[in-house]
């Protein structure tokens, strides 16, 4: 009751309430802050690892030298494994892409089996024209959003690959080209995918890159992402005596995830200080309502409140501004992640410039993911500041001698 009357404003204590009041909002903002960038960041490793495992695969199987020949026989050994979910046999190669209206834009060309795209759930899900029905024979390709905006093609329209690996004739070495169908148009909301990836049917992309039986890797997609060292173990179990290496995508993308845990860990250190800042304010005001109720104090402890009751009085009144403080923060943090991509486009639409740009972020959109265990923390630490930073004036107002107190006053 004494904390709640303290921390009420009336004529001539405006500015101590003042003072809890930004403390309040210092919190608030802190740790709103605080959840809605690990929620991005969090977000934003989420999706780019399910993007990139989900076109890449967990581990690549590839020839130590060359192409893998009899790859039907390596994917059906590898595909008996129990952490193994599927093995898929992929043959890629670099081509430039042209259309007769002369764009024209650099790819990469995964050939793969049409059964095995369309149980590709990435893929499958995010048609956004045309259909993976049509993806089969020796004249249909999938491409990306991106890429079709880029070379202004739909589907049934004629894009022409053109291979860097040229035909050597009598007259000096030929461009290799031929003239494609665009059978689908697919986003899977990447723009190095969506801009740079070309699906083609397996039998047609051997002989386009003129590999007759034979595929660059095979893509290995584990039940578990984690057990990617067990799996590969297993591999080379079963595929004894062949000479392969074994990619893992931990591996391939290591220095790419550890710097968005980088970016994650600094950022986190980073908002921490703005938590920090408002607990020192909460010190400021409890200073100064210490200084001012020096005569309450005093007729409290005359009339039998002890030490620790009168230290209590004020770390409540430091606790409510951190509680509420955080509380709101909580609201606000999560409130402003559920709704991040609305934002963002509303932003967009008032402002008329690009927020969160594709080009740079690889993302087409802001991702967030809320993770309890996170927000369980966010909010322990401000908790744990406010009431750290209540330590000391709670313990100058229950030092406080009343005999000084009242011959002060």
């Amino acid at each position: 009751m004494v904390a709640g009357r303290y921390l009420r404003a009336r004529r001539g204590e405006r500015a101590v309430s003042l003072i809890a009041g930004f403390s309040l909002a210092g919190i608030a903002l802190g740790v709103g802050t605080l959840i809605v960038v690990l929620s991005v960041m969090g977000g934003f490793r989420q999706e780019l690892l399910g993007r990139i495992l989900g076109l890449n695969g967990h581990l690549g199987v590839v020839a130590a030298e060359g192409t893998l020949r009899d790859y039907d026989e390596i994917a059906r050994r590898i595909r008996a494994l129990p952490e193994v979910a599927t093995a898929v046999p992929t043959l890629e190669g670099q081509v430039l892409l042209t259309t007769d209206a002369g764009a024209s834009a650099g790819g990469l060309v995964r050939g793969i089996a049409p059964a095995d795209l369309r149980a590709r759930a990435i893929i499958a899900d995010n048609i956004r024209a045309g259909s993976l029905d049509a993806f089969e024979g020796d004249d249909a390709i999938a491409i990306g959003t991106v890429l079709a905006r880029r070379l202004d093609v739909s589907v049934g329209d004629r894009v022409t690959l053109v291979s860097p690996e040229g035909r050597v004739t009598v007259f000096g070495t030929v461009p290799r080209l031929r003239a494609y169908r665009v059978a689908a148009i697919f986003e899977v909301g990447m723009q190095d995918y969506d801009g740079g990836f070309v699906y083609q049917p397996l039998a047609a992309a051997q002989v386009f890159f003129r590999q007759p039986g034979q595929v660059s890797q095979i893509e290995v997609h584990l039940r578990d992402p984690a057990a990617t060292y067990d799996a590969a173990d297993g591999i080379r179990r079963v595929l004894q005596g062949r000479p392969i290496v074994i990619l893992d995508w931990q591996r391939a993308n290591s220095g790419f995830f550890q710097i968005v845990e980088v970016q994650r860990n600094v950022m986190f250190l980073i908002l921490t200080l703005i938590i920090l800042v408002a607990a020192f304010n909460i010190i400021s005001s409890l200073i100064m309502l210490v200084k001012d109720k020096g005569r309450d104090i005093a007729i409290l402890r005359t009339m039998g409140a002890g030490r620790a009751a009168v230290m209590r009085i004020f770390l409540l009144c430091g606790a409510a501004i951190g509680g509420v403080g955080t509380a709101v923060g909580l609201a606000l943090g999560l409130l402003f992640a559920a709704n991040i991509e609305a934002i963002r486009q509303a932003l967009m639409r008032a402002t008329g410039t690009t927020v969160f740009d594709p080009e740079i972020y690889f993302l087409t959109r802001i991702p967030a993911v809320v993770d309890p265990w996170e927000v369980a923390q966010v909010a322990g630490l401000g908790l744990a500041l406010s009431l750290v930073a209540t330590l000391f004036p709670s313990w100058r107002a229950a030092r406080l001698d009343p005999v000084e107190a009242l011959r002060s006053e």
